[in-house]
């Protein structure tokens, strides 16, 4: 198998798991880290035994072939097209970018340079993702007609050491957690045709309570923090859609799906395992367990691992692509569509219409158990 090198963009606080995991991919090397911050580079860089380099010296590299992008959103666009610009495949967090044009334009840049675009979320490839999808597929609830999909809970101000952007435009709820449920809602039911939805903010100030340099800080909120919509998918399907960083304690499931002949419950899209539990006509729950599935064994927190963390997937998923020659799964059009639905949900009213949502993509592939067992070493 060709071993690609990959650089990593962006040493915050979500770059650990992917500096601990990419390692572990088959076929795939870290070659090299760099961030704005060369400090924050040179920490991570010791940390896990990478050389740190600025940007430009990462993006002239040869021996770099696929670019991770972990930058804070507000970023996103100018480090992909940055990526691109250099000949490199591009994996990047979510959200593509925080301007729906700005994301269009690097869709359409990579596909004339014949360069991959991948973005997370990449769970719904996890062991959870797949064993739903396959249910779904096999005919388990027959048509699904209607489903819900609960992200709620008080923000992220008291775990987090730099909450800041997540309560300012191109963050909030919808763009930074959305992302995972309509990813797992487009791999289940396929496209978003329109939306219609109401937001608010239900706090006007945060209190910076996580341990580190910003704890007592007060953040200003500038964008929604609750958002309620109702997604139509082009295949009839109506699903309720809730995020919320305004809630102390709800008892909601993350994804319930209620179909002609029966209803299903997937596990939380965050993550890549989990049990998905389903009903016939009513009957009783039947449990699912992915776990002994690849990606399905829980893995973290690495000393009392409780939850399937498998973060760098998609970019494992991405490298097979380049091999192959052929689409990703986690692909930069799922990300474009995604992008565009998040975006209605924001800038929704219920005094409008519903938004009819113009960019086109495919159900992704189911991905097969045997590929998936090549992903990651064993």
């Amino acid at each position: 198998m060709e071993t690609l090198g990959v650089g990593l963009i962006g040493c915050g606080n979500i770059s650990g798991i992917y500096l601990r995991n990419v390692p572990t991919c088959q076929g795939l090397e870290m070659r090299a880290i760099a961030d704005a911050r060369p400090e924050a580079a040179e920490a991570q860089g010791r940390a896990f035994d990478v050389p740190a380099v600025s940007v430009e010296a990462l993006l002239g590299r040869d021996d770099i072939d696929i670019v991770v992008n972990l930058t804070v959103p507000d970023a996103h666009a100018e480090v992909i097209g940055g990526a691109l610009a250099a000949g490199k495949h591009v994996f990047s967090e979510k959200p593509l970018a925080t301007d729906l044009a700005a994301a269009r334009a690097l869709v359409t840049d990579a596909e004339a340079r014949g360069l991959l675009i991948g973005c997370a979320p990449d769970t719904f490839l996890g062991a959870g993702g797949r064993l739903a999808r396959r249910l779904i597929d096999e005919g388990r609830v027959g048509r699904v007609l209607s489903g819900t999909a609960f992200f709620m809970s008080h923000g992220m101000e008291h775990w987090h050491p730099n909450p800041e952007f997540f309560f300012k435009p191109g963050g909030g709820p919808v763009l930074d957690v959305g992302p995972y449920y309509i990813h797992a809602l487009v791999n289940l039911l396929g496209p978003v045709a329109r939306v219609r939805s109401v937001t608010a903010t239900g706090f006007e100030e945060r209190l910076v309570t996580a341990d580190g340099p910003h704890n007592g800080d007060r953040i200003s909120v500038e964008t929604p923090t609750t958002a309620l919509a109702i997604l139509e998918f082009q295949s009839g399907a109506q699903v309720l859609f809730a995020a919320s960083w305004d809630v102390w304690k709800h008892g909601h499931r993350p994804l319930e799906l209620y179909g002609t002949e029966g209803s299903l419950q997937v596990p939380d899209p965050n993550f890549f395992g989990g049990v998905v539990v389903s009903s016939e006509r009513g009957g009783d729950w039947t449990d699912h367990d992915s776990s002994a599935m690849p990606m399905g064994a829980p893995n973290w927190p690495a000393d009392a691992p409780r939850n399937a963390n498998y973060r760098a997937l998609g970019v494992a998923e991405l490298a097979h692509s380049i091999r192959a020659g052929t689409p990703n799964r986690a692909s930069g059009r799922l990300a474009l569509h995604a992008l565009e639905v998040m975006i209605a949900i924001v800038d929704g009213s219920a005094d409008d219409g519903p938004v009819e949502i113009a960019t086109k993509t495919d159900r992704p592939d189911l991905l097969p158990e045997s590929e998936a067992a090549t992903y990651f070493a064993t």
